[in-house]
C-alpha cells in the first residue's frame, strides 16, 4: 500500500493497489483496525477506478465516425 493520495492515481495504479488490498483482506491475517483501514482505502480505490473508466468511456463515446467507420473528429468532453 502506498501513501499516494487516491485522487492522484492513474487507473492502473489504483487497480494494482486495489488488488493488493483485496489480497490482504482475503488472507485474513490482518488486525481488525488495519482491516478497517484497508477496506476504506479499497473503497476509495474502487471509486477512483470507476471514475477513470467513466471518463474514458465518455471520451470514446465522443468520437464520431463517418459512413466508412473512420473517425471524423471528436466532440469535446468536459472533464473536471
Amino acid at each position: 500500500m502506498t501513501d499516494k493520495p487516491v485522487k492522484d492515481m492513474s487507473f492502473e495504479e489504483a487497480m494494482r493497489e486495489l488488488e493488493q488490498v483485496v489480497s490482504q483482506l482475503e488472507r485474513g491475517d490482518v488486525a481488525l483496525e488495519e482491516s478497517i483501514k484497508l477496506y476504506e482505502r479499497g473503497a476509495a480505490l474502487k471509486a477512483q477506478c470507476e471514475e477513470k473508466l467513466k471518463a474514458a468511456e465518455e471520451k470514446v463515446a465522443a468520437i464520431t465516425l463517418d459512413r466508412d467507420g473512420q473517425p471524423t473528429g471528436t466532440t469535446p468532453v468536459e472533464t473536471d
